[in-house]
């Protein structure tokens, strides 16, 4: 059988000597399905639907058309999502990505994925968040000037180190931060709305004259702009980073899914409307933050209510982006593919705490180095070609495997439509502009190689690491878990 062999609850490569006798951490199902859509929802609704407009504008060229693009990525994250959701119903372990290509195609490109994701992609998505939530906080202490570097690092740093702790204490602690910051970003979003409907109803509709005038074409032209577009709907495929701690996760997951997306589309495709009313293109690709030019025009002495909300949205999608990487590296450790500490969960609070301070740390040393931001570019290319494994893994399942158990399908057309949009998307920019960073990006992905072989494959495990790992067990009151049997 293709599909891989689960591993016993208890891993071999866990420190279970500490712990035999006891019975095994899980952690809670605390999730359910309010949570999940506002998990969903608050993830994807970021920085990016206040600064994104103008650069798919910018690419596409007229009105009409980066519309039809904000609707297409929209319909992209939905098919996508409910493909993830029919693999996490036969799958029903968390790690997303990973424990998929995991138990599908093995243990060397998901071990690719983890290295990649826990190293670099999560870290990188989550400093970009974090010095977006901090550029808008501190701005509004530097009026009339840009904000010193120092003062947004040092209070990105400090958004990392409040949801470390945050996370650290409690799942239900975090769900609640992330169900007050989606109603908060949501709220703010329909005073964007509601603001471009009276404009309209007043009349302001020169920007939708001519709509598709200066509208541009070509392969890596819509592709960049689907790339602009998309990184303002990432998070569509978060709830199945965090699958064992949904509350009847069959159900939950593909109902967020239906409930959460089209949502965030719908208003996002209204906010764009709204940004056009308001402005005309020119105005629109001349201004620096596109949500903050809108305030000034719309809301006069209000507009400071703009940057609170833009600053708001970003720490709670920042939030969610900080509790699913979490959930990769402690998945990955789990399974033997990163340090055993990482797999160990609080004794008492019940939370990954090991694998949430690992990523703090990382994001943080990116957060200081500032060196992160090619990287983060080409976020897309890296999160495409593996969402397109993912997907030809579904397909294999539901042409090879259709007797495997599942509690809801989704029609096949939809995962191959995914795929092929995931093949254009990874091969458009490499085939319309190649950049030497794709070809640095690839390198980095198949470095990993040079830690598989002799850590996971022979399992090499030097003794120094063994006592280290007892010695941190002790000091962070961590012990090996469990996953849930069914």
């Amino acid at each position: 059988s293709t599909m891989r062999k689960r591993k016993t609850a208890d891993s071999p490569h866990s420190s279970t000597d500490l712990s035999e006798g006891k019975e095994k951490l899980r952690l809670k199902k605390e999730v359910g399905l309010i949570s999940g859509v506002s998990f969903i929802a608050g993830t994807m609704i970021g920085s990016g639907i206040f600064m994104s407009p103008e650069w798919v504008l910018h690419q596409m060229g007229s009105p009409a058309s980066s519309l039809l693009i904000w609707a297409a990525c929209g319909l992209l994250a939905t098919f996508g999502a409910l493909s993830y959701a029919e693999i996490g119903t036969i799958i029903k372990e968390s790690g997303g990505d990973y424990i998929y290509i995991l138990r599908i195609f093995g243990p060397f490109p998901a071990f690719l994925f983890a290295y990649t994701s826990v190293i670099l992609v999560r870290p990188a998505g989550l400093a970009a968040v974090c010095l977006s939530f901090a550029e808008y906080a501190v701005a509004p202490f530097y009026p009339g000037c840009s904000s010193p570097q120092v003062v947004i690092k040092c209070a990105a740093a400090a958004c990392i180190l409040l949801l470390t702790i945050i996370n650290c204490l409690n799942v239900r602690l975090a769900t609640s931060v992330m169900n007050i910051f989606t109603a908060a970003k949501l709220l703010a979003l329909l005073v964007i709305v509601v603001g471009g409907l009276v404009l309209l109803a007043k009349g302001q509709t020169q920007s939708f004259q001519n709509a598709f005038q200066n509208t541009t074409a070509g392969i890596g032209v819509v592709g960049a702009a689907f790339y602009q577009g998309l990184w303002s709907y990432d998070g569509w495929n978060n709830l199945n980073y965090i699958t064992e701690e949904l509350k009847k996760p069959e159900v939950t997951l593909p109902r967020a899914v239906m409930i959460a997306i089209p949502l965030v589309t719908g208003l996002y495709l209204l906010v764009n409307v709204s940004y056009l009313a308001a402005m005309t293109p020119s105005e629109l690709l001349s201004s620096g933050a596109v949500a903050v030019t809108w305030g000034d025009k719309v809301l006069g002495s209000w507009a400071w209510l703009i940057s609170l909300s833009v600053a708001l949205s970003t720490f709670g999608s920042a939030n969610g982006t900080f509790f699913s990487g979490g959930r990769v590296c402690y998945v990955a450790a789990r399974e033997g593919h990163m340090p055993d500490i990482l797999s160990m969960a609080h004794v008492r609070c019940l939370t990954p705490s090991p694998a949430l301070l690992f990523t703090s740390a990382v994001s943080l040393i990116m957060i200081i180095s500032g060196s992160f931001t090619s990287i983060v570019n080409f976020f897309s290319f890296i999160a495409w070609l593996f969402y397109g494994m993912t997907i030809s893994g579904l397909l294999y399942l539901k042409i090879k495997k259709p007797e495997l158990p599942r509690s809801y399908k989704v029609p096949i057309i939809i995962p191959i439509i995914v795929l092929m949009a995931a093949v254009y998307l990874v091969l458009a920019p490499i085939i319309d502009q190649p950049q030497i960073e794709i070809l640095y990006i690839v390198v980095f992905i198949f470095s990993g190689i040079i830690l598989y072989f002799p850590l996971v494959h022979f399992k090499w495990h030097p003794r120094f690491l063994q006592t280290v790992t007892l010695h941190l067990q002790l000091f962070l009151e961590v012990a090996p878990t469990t996953r849930d049997a069914d």
